[in-house]
């Protein structure tokens, strides 16, 4: 199957613990676990309680008016000196380190380059293709399962469950604090972000773009009926096959980690100054 051998549904690439929400700690270090939460999901890297993204009516004269929504002005950074982006490692790893030794955040932090990586993660959601192949360090442990009913498969919920403790991570960030985060190291984001191909490119709107993908996923509370290929397995449903290798990817995470997801992207966009479309139940 093209796209969902993005992501190999029956191989485990890593060593797993159960990750525990961050402690609320200072605001500049539980922001900094937005970037590597962001990749793992995305990887991901993530809960979802579906909140609605529909603002309150207030009624007038016994009809309901819909209160325009003002844009939230996005959060600024801090002002402290950024080394080169070359250089940037150092510091993201001490923001990150200050929160968590997870072995998530170790195995992202271990790498190289983590700010290129992170643009090169949201520029890859942004055009519609699976993030995957940039986050082999942050893969879940445990095998991709199925249940088979006579000839019928269907997505074991086991499969999910190997997702559940990015997705309470995910859920446990400040999302006023991330934005502080992104808004500081934009400089450096933006710079990488160039390097892929785009010098005029405005990052701001491509990570527009990746969060209204995300959240354009539907949410399957149904069970998800397979087709086995000779080499990978596919949706059932041709509308589930037919949605983006981005999308099938944060599918696969299941629908409780689906809506944890969406729903702290939700809460974050705001403060980034960003206005978001909600997600879709099916």
């Amino acid at each position: 199957m093209p796209d969902l051998a993005d992501v190999p549904l029956d191989r485990s690439h890593a060593p797993h613990r159960a990750i525990e929400p961050p402690p609320r700690r200072r605001r500049r270090a539980i922001a900094a676990a937005l970037i590597v939460l962001v990749l793992a999901g995305l990887a991901g890297y993530l809960t979802w309680l579906r909140r609605s993204s529909a603002r309150p009516s207030v009624a007038v004269k016994s009809e309901r008016v819909t209160v325009p929504r003002e844009p939230r002005a996005a959060e600024p950074g801090e002002n402290i000196d950024l080394p080169p982006l070359a250089e940037t490692d150092a510091l993201v790893r001490r923001l990150v380190s200050e929160l968590s030794r997870h072995p998530t955040v170790t195995a992202w932090l271990a790498t190289n380059q983590l700010i290129r990586n992170f643009a090169l993660v949201i520029q890859t959601i942004a055009e519609h293709r699976s993030p995957a192949s940039h986050l082999k360090a942050v893969r879940p442990a445990g095998a991709f399962s199925v249940i088979s009913e006579g000839d019928t498969i269907f997505i074991d919920p086991a499969s999910y469950r190997r997702y559940d403790g990015y997705a309470d991570a995910f859920a446990a960030i400040d999302a006023r604090g991330a934005a502080r985060l992104y808004a500081t190291l934009k400089p450096r984001i933006t710079e990488a972000y160039h390097e892929l191909g785009d010098p005029e490119g405005d990052f701001d709107a491509t990570l527009r773009s990746a969060l209204g993908e995300l959240l354009r996923t539907p949410v399957i509370d149904r069970r998800v009926q397979l087709t086995h290929t000779s080499v990978s397995y596919e949706f059932a449903d041709p509308a589930l096959e037919a949605l983006s290798p981005a999308q099938r990817q944060l599918l696969r995470m299941g629908p409780r980690n689906v809506r944890i997801v969406q729903q702290k992207l939700r809460e974050i966009a705001p403060y980034l100054g960003i206005e978001l479309p909600g997600s879709v139940d099916r």
